[in-house]
């Protein structure tokens, strides 16, 4: 296989690969065919565990305050309360300052999406195109970000070869002399590989010397099964400078649909943010972030949601076992299954919808082309491991049925 350390988009993709979501394609892919069995969906990583009881109350509480127009900035009790719980949660280098260091998002996503305008905005010259680097599988979001702020993508393959997070020391001089930003999640999505602390301070030190700003996407944090994992924000130094984290709700307290979360860090960066963001993006609902003020002063349900997680992992390595290149992620609550000795992504992903009733996503649908026309998602299949516990454990034995 190739391992381009780093490479655009090729001049060859089309913007239907590069640009379209992931699960319209698969839709597409499994229109032909009906599930033979009753269907179980591990394909959307949609959090189905209950959501708080804290959740109802609140809202009631503050019902009035759906008859108002926002602050875009957050209110100030939310502010605090995401920079209390990151104190807490974290070992931060000072306290997060919450009026100038905390940004209310309407979930992590669209934060994500802005940032690579902002990024653009505060650049200073370059080298070339404006560059953004991402780790290849990748959120989509973030490629969206970089096109429509006039960007070159920069694809890094995240293989098991580089432990699924990019090769720092595999980039060239000259990209990182255009880089303006860079996005890593940690835990990765689709992998569940967490970066180290190492890590983490090697790719501060890149962007303090290149002058490129880190969009460290923190939003499965919560979701683990041993070791918390850390935030870049442990390591960017006393005045968080280049380093901004993303975190929401939607994982950690099971509230998908509410769209609530922060972006925390550079105050350079969060003011101009915020300009942008008080003229382009949505408010998020007062009452909303008072449920989260609730949310980030408990842990007891976190801890719950974990224990639901531990489980499904505990049924993934019984029944799974050693098979498929499976290992138990570090973070997330995601599976990433090589299946190119099966027949491949999408075949594999077909035979499953049709013969199991098992719905997964293509690792290629969550990868793009690198330069050299590898993609380092093509042979892998993701599964969301989102469904009950019965649910679940069903799924993984039909899986192993069907693919031997």
């Amino acid at each position: 296989m190739a391992m381009t350390a780093a490479s655009p988009a090729p001049a060859g993709a089309s913007h239907s690969e590069s640009e379209r979501s992931p699960f319209a394609r698969l839709n597409e892919l499994l229109a032909p065919h009906k599930p033979g069995k009753p269907m179980i969906t591990l394909a959307v990583g949609e959090p189905q565990h209950p959501v708080p009881d804290f959740v109802g109350p609140v809202l009631a509480q503050h019902i009035a305050d759906f008859g108002r127009y926002p602050a875009a900035k957050g209110i100030e009790p939310f502010r605090k309360a995401a920079a209390g719980w990151l104190a807490r949660r974290f070992a931060l280098p000072r306290a997060i300052d919450p009026e100038h260091e905390i940004l209310v998002l309407n979930g992590s996503r669209e934060g994500l999406f802005f940032a690579a305008h902002t990024a653009l905005q505060l650049a200073g010259p370059r080298r070339g195109r404006p560059a953004i680097l991402m780790p290849n599988p990748f959120y989509p979001v973030y490629g969206a970000g970089a096109r429509t702020a006039g960007c070159d993508s920069i694809y890094l393959p995240t293989t098991r070869d580089n432990g699924f997070l990019p090769d720092l020391d595999g980039i060239d001089e000259a990209t990182l002399s255009r880089t303006i930003a860079f996005y890593i999640a940690s835990p990765a999505n689709p992998q569940g590989s967490v970066a180290s602390p190492d890590y983490m301070r090697r790719l501060k030190q890149l962007a303090d010397r290149y002058g490129f700003v880190i969009f460290a996407d923190e939003c499965y944090s919560e979701i683990y099964t041993l070791k918390a994992p850390g935030s870049m924000l442990e390591h960017a130094g006393p005045d968080y400078t280049n380093v901004v984290a993303f975190q929401s709700l939607s994982k950690r307290s099971n509230v998908p649909g509410m769209r609530i979360g922060f972006a925390a860090g550079d105050r350079r960066f969060l003011t101009a943010f915020h300009e942008l963001r008080n003229v382009a993006a949505p408010q998020v609902p007062v009452p909303l972030q008072h449920v989260a003020v609730a949310a980030y002063g408990d842990e007891a349900h976190v801890e719950e949601n974990r224990r639901l997680y531990r489980a499904k992992f505990d049924l993934a390595d019984q029944i799974v076992g050693d098979r498929y290149g499976y290992r138990r992620p570090e973070g997330g609550f995601c599976v990433w299954l090589d299946v190119a000795d099966r027949g491949g992504d999408e075949d594999v992903t077909v035979k499953l919808y049709r013969d199991a009733g098992v719905r997964v996503v293509p690792g290629s649908y969550l990868a793009r082309r690198q330069a050299d026309g590898f993609n380092p998602g093509a042979g892998y299949i993701r599964l969301a491991l989102v469904a009950d516990a019965a649910s679940t454990g069903e799924a993984l034995h039909r899986l192993v049925e069907v693919l031997r």
